[in-house]
């Protein structure tokens, strides 16, 4: 069975951090593209961050460029997302998700068009208090 679960939300101040994390099973790991998105209540889901697991490619939404760092840990088929400097706006329920065969020339449009994503996690809830 193909699966991510997201852990590592939580409650944290204004400028603090958080790693999140997005632990995968039932697929080729190398073979796949994972992105990290967000949806704030009453706003439509964005995507914030990206990473080719084949060459270690990244993307950053404008909003988290420099804040936020994306890695993988190909060994234990995992996916990070290093938040940093953690803004109000910040706060969201943060998913992961994964497509299979996206080009690295194209990796940033999984930002933005989700018809590539096959498979998405339940979530997990950052909360920044300012």
């Amino acid at each position: 069975e193909v699966q991510l679960v997201e852990s590592g939300g939580g409650l944290v101040q204004a400028g603090g951090s958080l790693r999140l994390s997005c632990a995968t099973s039932g697929f080729i790991f190398d073979d796949y593209a994972i992105g990290w998105y967000r949806q704030a209540p009453g706003k439509e889901r964005e995507g914030v961050s990206c990473i080719s697991n084949s060459d270690g490619s990244t993307y950053y939404a404008d909003s988290v460029k420099g804040r936020f760092t994306i890695s993988s840990d190909n060994a234990e088929n995992t996916v990070y997302l290093q938040m940093n400097s953690l803004k109000p706006e910040d706060t969201a329920v943060y998913y992961c998700a994964g497509g299979a065969g996206v080009p690295v020339s194209s990796l940033a449009t999984i930002l933005f068009n989700y018809s590539d994503l096959e498979v998405w996690g339940q979530g997990t809830l950052v909360t920044v208090s300012s």
